[in-house]
């Protein structure tokens, strides 16, 4: 599920690293972080959606991929945006 115009535009604004900023990595964890979450609660009310389900596991390794990107990178900058979203590293 897409997140509207105005979502999107808050996550952005909330961890973008420079003005105009859409493209770090940190806006990018923290919107597919956003997309997931929502995904999820889909899938505690429609269990048997398979399909949904292989997009959410798609979404978190790409997640993963990202942060482990971001901490070869930037080990504190990858800490940081993932104690913002509340995720273990």
């Amino acid at each position: 599920m897409p997140l509207s115009p105005t979502e999107k535009q808050d996550v952005i604004k909330q961890f973008q690293t420079l003005q105009g900023d859409t493209g770090s990595p940190e806006v990018q964890i923290a919107l597919l972080t956003k997309r997931i979450d929502r995904l999820t609660d889909h899938l505690k009310k429609h269990a048997h959606d398979t399909h949904s389900r292989r997009g959410l596991l798609s979404m978190i390794a790409k997640r993963r991929r990202l942060i482990n990107f971001l901490a070869k990178i930037n080990k504190a900058r990858a800490s940081e945006i993932a104690k913002k979203i509340g995720l273990k590293i």
